[in-house]
C-alpha cells in the first residue's frame, strides 16, 4: 500500500499562510543549506518551473511519483500561466469548481476525493503520493495521510490559513525525525499511529 504524505510548510504557530493563503513571507528561508536538503532529500516537491531555475529539473523522483493539490494551491500555479506545476508527477486537483482541466497533464477530482485517493493508495508501485495542500483537502483527506512531513519556519503569524482546514478527531503520529537548519528551519517527520 502506498503512503500519502502531507508534505507541508507552516509557521511556529501551525499556519502554512496568511489568511488567504498567502505564505511568500516563508520564502526567504529558502536557502543553500534547505536547497541541498531538497534536493537529496525530496526533489520532486519543488515545482517543475522552480526545479529548472534552481539547476535540478534532471533529478529523478526519490519519494512521490504522484501530486494531490487542492483548487487554491492549483490557482498559484495557473495564476502565472503554468497549467502543469508538477509536470515530473502525475498531478491531481480536488475542486468542486474548476470543471474541465485546462492541461492533459492534470486530472480534476471533482466529487470523492477520498475514494480516488483511497484507490491511488492502492495501486502498485514503489513511490508514494505527496498531498501539497491546501488547508481544506488536507482536512478532508485527514484520515487518509500516513505521513507528515512539516517544515517549521521561524516565524509566527498570529492568525492564517491553518494546516487542517476541517473539524478533525485527536489522532496519534509517532516522530520519525527532526532536522535543524542554521537559519532556524525545522523539518519533522511524522508516522500515523495505526
Amino acid at each position: 500500500m502506498r503512503k500519502l504524505t502531507y508534505f507541508i510548510a507552516c509557521s511556529i504557530d501551525g499556519f502554512i499562510g496568511d489568511p488567504d493563503g498567502d505564505a511568500t513571507s516563508m520564502l526567504r528561508f529558502l536557502d543553500e543549506e534547505f536547497l541541498a536538503f531538497l534536493k537529496a532529500e525530496y526533489p520532486e516537491t519543488a515545482a517543475t518551473q522552480g526545479r529548472r531555475a534552481l539547476g535540478f529539473d534532471d533529478l529523478p523522483n526519490k519519494r512521490f511519483d504522484t501530486v494531490v493539490q487542492g483548487r487554491g494551491s492549483y490557482d498559484l500555479a495557473l495564476k502565472e500561466g503554468i497549467t502543469s506545476p508538477y509536470a515530473h508527477l502525475r498531478e491531481y486537483v480536488a475542486s468542486r469548481t474548476l470543471k474541465e482541466s485546462p492541461d492533459p497533464n492534470v486530472e480534476i477530482i471533482a466529487d470523492d476525493l477520498v475514494g480516488k485517493v483511497r484507490e491511488l493508495k492502492a495501486e502498485e508501485g514503489e513511490l508514494d503520493i505527496y498531498l501539497c495542500g491546501g488547508s481544506e483537502v488536507a482536512g478532508e483527506l485527514f484520515e487518509e495521510i500516513d505521513e507528515l512531513v512539516i517544515k517549521t519556519y521561524p516565524l509566527v503569524y498570529g492568525t492564517g490559513m491553518p494546516m487542517f482546514g476541517s473539524g478533525i478527531a485527536i489522532s496519534d503520529f509517532t516522530l520519525d525525525s527532526v532536522r535543524t537548519f542554521g537559519n532556524g528551519m525545522l523539518v519533522r517527520t511524522y508516522s500515523r499511529k495505526r
